[in-house]
């Protein structure tokens, strides 16, 4: 049975709560992280220090890395670290391919929810993934399931997946809108029905809203930039003590 946390709930409500005496330039409930804004791939010190410390300053009780597979950046178990220590709940999304090789870098920390993204029974990235859950499972992880829906994905498609995701025995699970098009909002909203628990179809509006506002405020970088890349003056490794 999914089980939303409920110190998770807490810090959600006080946030909200919070919000309606402030200001309008409050914090968000969730703060959307693109792994390749703060992680360099290959790079021996991969961590950009000035974007990690504003990652951790933010007050937003939510943390989503996503965006680039973020498995991908060597240094992104150090970022996760970092940013639940800091008081962080940290959902890392991955497709989960490299989930089970990488597994033994993470900590199980009470923050920090793996969240590996499915959409449909389809072999074989399906089965790497399920095999990372697993591994996640047995090292005490929180393990997530996010399925995104778009206007051409049939429901069936999810009720089998909502099925076999009891077997899994996953924590929570969310879902979520491709586009904002009309017919796959619509579609979104039905599929949260299949979801057994009613925090976690709550936060999957939550995280919807989130990845649509984040996606339109990010903007294509300009050939010149993406040939000739800023580098970062004081980029360090994030040590954890």
């Amino acid at each position: 049975m999914m089980r939303f946390p409920l110190r998770l709930t807490a810090k959600l409500a006080k946030t909200r709560i919070a919000r309606i005496w402030s200001t309008p330039q409050s914090a968000p409930l969730i703060e959307f992280i693109d792994a390749t804004e703060v992680l360099h791939v290959g790079s021996t010190r991969p961590v950009s220090h000035q974007k990690m410390q504003g990652m951790i300053a933010s007050s937003a009780p939510v943390v989503w890395i996503g965006g680039t597979e973020p498995l991908n950046h060597p240094g992104i178990a150090h970022f996760v670290l970092a940013n639940a220590l800091s008081g962080h709940f940290v959902f890392l999304e991955t497709n989960g391919t490299l989930l089970r090789r990488r597994i033994h870098e993470f900590q199980p920390l009470p923050g920090v929810f793996l969240t590996v993204r499915m959409d449909a029974r389809r072999a074989p990235a399906f089965e790497l993934a399920v095999e990372g859950i697993r591994a996640a499972r047995l090292s005490g992880f929180f393990t997530v399931v996010h399925s995104v829906v778009g206007e051409d994905m049939a429901k069936g498609e999810l009720n089998g997946l909502s099925a076999f995701l009891s077997e899994l025995q996953v924590d929570g699970w969310l879902i979520t809108v491709a586009s904002p098009g009309d017919e796959a909002i619509r579609k979104a909203g039905e599929a949260r029905s299949l979801i057994p628990s009613w925090s976690w179809r709550r936060f999957s509006e939550h995280v919807e809203r989130m990845l649509l506002s984040s996606a339109k405020a990010r903007k294509p970088v300009p050939d010149s930039l993406a040939k000739n890349p800023l580098v970062e003056d004081c980029e360090e490794s994030i040590r954890v003590a």
